[in-house]
């Protein structure tokens, strides 16, 4: 059983706060019978939804795998007029969100579903799936930075906790170097202000891999679904790492606010 606004909102009718204005301004029966409290419980699979008189079809869950290129916003409009991740998904009709984020200036890896439960587990800051990026940062960077990566760096917001970082590319020409580096947390723009932290500041700035699930083979720019197998996968590692005590502790700064790094 689910809150019926809830519903509404899944079935792509509408967000879910103009659902629930659809409710309590009289516009939704269930089973015939006009429905105007917001706490009403429902199942989708027995029950006859309507709004304004026609059928609301439960909609398909769709889950896909977007490879966001730099300067889009990770929204689905944008009163600026700017691109967002929906531009990049042609064909797909569905009203598909993104889980969690990605900055304008960061691309990669970014999940977009319409399962609210599926996004809400994987965001959960007490799940710390490991999110990998390949950081492209100023100068030559020595082992002792990522040792002091590793082992947490302080930000204003509080100590990180402990990254995995090692090289991965090394560009003498431009003085540039290439970091592996996973984190378990998902504060505002944490990679790039870790990197700032220890004086090498970030050039380039690309998600390659949420959980388990590499972005290896997606042209940058390009969409796909992801498998049942990978959906699993994601789903069992986020419940198996729950709570896990050698992991990020969760804060206010990480509470559902995911990886705008």
């Amino acid at each position: 059983m689910e809150r019926l606004q809830k519903v509404l909102a899944q079935a792509g009718i509408a967000s879910r706060r103009k659902c629930e204005e659809y409710i309590t301004s009289g516009r939704v029966t269930v089973n015939d019978v006009l429905t105007k409290e917001l706490g009403v419980k429902v199942d989708p699979a027995k029950d006859i939804i309507k709004v304004d008189g026609k059928p609301v079809k439960a909609q398909q869950k769709i889950y896909l795998m977007l490879n966001k290129p730099k300067g889009v916003i990770t929204s689905a409009v944008d009163p600026e007029g700017r691109k967002v991740v929906s531009d990049f998904l042609p064909g797909v009709k569905e009203r598909v969100y993104p889980v969690g984020r990605l900055d304008y200036d960061t691309e990669g890896l970014l999940i977009l579903t319409n399962d609210g439960e599926f996004a809400n587990l994987l965001t959960h800051p007490k799940h710390h799936i490991p999110r990998t990026y390949h950081a492209t940062v100023k100068g030559n960077l020595h082992g002792s930075v990522l040792d002091k990566l590793k082992a947490g760096v302080k930000l204003d917001d509080g100590m990180t906790a402990p990254a995995e970082a090692d090289y991965y590319d090394i560009n003498p020409d431009k003085n540039e170097t290439v970091v592996a580096i996973t984190i378990y947390e998902g504060r505002n723009r944490q990679v790039r202000r870790m990197f700032e932290a220890v004086n090498h500041p970030v050039v380039r700035l690309k998600r390659v891999m949420f959980g388990s699930l590499a972005l290896m083979g997606l042209p940058r720019g390009k969409y796909r679904s992801l498998s049942s197998e990978e959906v699993k996968d994601l789903q069992n590692e986020a419940l198996a790492l729950k709570e896990q005590p050698d992991q990020a502790p969760a804060s206010p700064s990480t509470q559902q606010e995911e990886d705008q790094q």
